[in-house]
């Protein structure tokens, strides 16, 4: 929100309490690692079904570690999240250079340069006063493939790809010849504030709103945004691993006679 303004004329949005708890934190650190440790823990799947009634109240509750190594510790973990989640941001592995093993076969592009990128496939369509309404679309769900399988799973824990990704795969048409081959479940459904991300890109991509065919840029960016998805959701359980290790050693606020306290 800020690229492009001057930091020294910025001032951090703190209350008293919160700069007492970074002044009191040995050794010191600064709003911005609380910053990012709030959005570890806030994407940690854990923290979220534990906290389900305070965030439905919109009330949340979050643990703040009781040393500043934690905090940064924490605090880093939330910067690539923040990485994964701004689309502006290169990511090597993710969506710039060779992709890493576990990714390279997530939301491949079918086609050539020459390909038609139209997508009328029935994603989107105009709704009163202009808004656009999202459509069913057409995509092929299905098991994945074994080379699927294989790429994803060297490295990692056998299993480990229907377990963070979803049982099924889908492969994605923009019309009757292109597609986005193996879409994993999990990537496909991932909201973010409320709205289903992939789906909700490509229902204001129809042809018939958007009056022209994608680029092969636009094309490949679905492939990047799956990508990141797909990072985000295996660094879940690292994400509940920190939260864990800072629910079991959380700050002590000094006036709550030991009582762990939460920001």
């Amino acid at each position: 929100m800020f690229r492009e303004a001057d930091s020294s004329g910025l001032a951090a949005n703190l209350t008293g309490v919160a700069r007492q708890y970074l002044s009191l934190l040995r050794p010191a650190s600064g709003p911005k690692e609380l910053f990012y440790h709030a959005l570890a823990v806030l994407q940690s799947p854990l923290y979220r079904t534990e906290n389900a009634g305070a965030l439905r109240q919109d009330w949340p509750r979050v643990p703040l570690p009781s040393s500043g190594e934690a905090l940064v510790a924490s605090a880093d973990l939330g910067r690539h999240v923040a990485a994964l989640l701004d689309t502006e941001t290169a990511m090597p592995g993710v969506t710039h250079g060779k992709p890493r093993p576990d990714l390279k076969l997530i939301a491949e592009l079918s086609g050539s340069e020459t390909a038609d990128f139209r997508v009328t496939a029935g994603w989107g369509h105009a709704g009163q006063a202009g808004v656009t309404m999202p459509g069913k679309g057409k995509m092929l769900t299905r098991a994945y493939r074994t080379e699927e399988e294989e790429v994803f799973n060297a490295g990692n824990t056998p299993g480990r790809l229907v377990q963070l990704l979803g049982k099924s795969t889908h492969d994605i048409y923009l019309n009757d010849t292109a597609y986005w081959r193996n879409m994993p479940e999990k990537v496909w459904d991932y909201t973010i504030g409320g709205y289903q991300v992939l789906k909700k890109w490509l229902s204001y991509r129809e042809h018939a709103l958007l009056g022209r065919a994608l680029t092969t840029e636009e094309a490949r960016e679905v492939t990047h945004t799956a990508r990141r998805l797909a990072a985000l959701i295996l660094l879940q359980p690292e994400l509940d691993a920190n939260y864990l290790r800072v629910k079991a050693a959380s700050y002590c606020w000094p006036q709550s006679s030991g009582k762990a306290g939460g920001a």
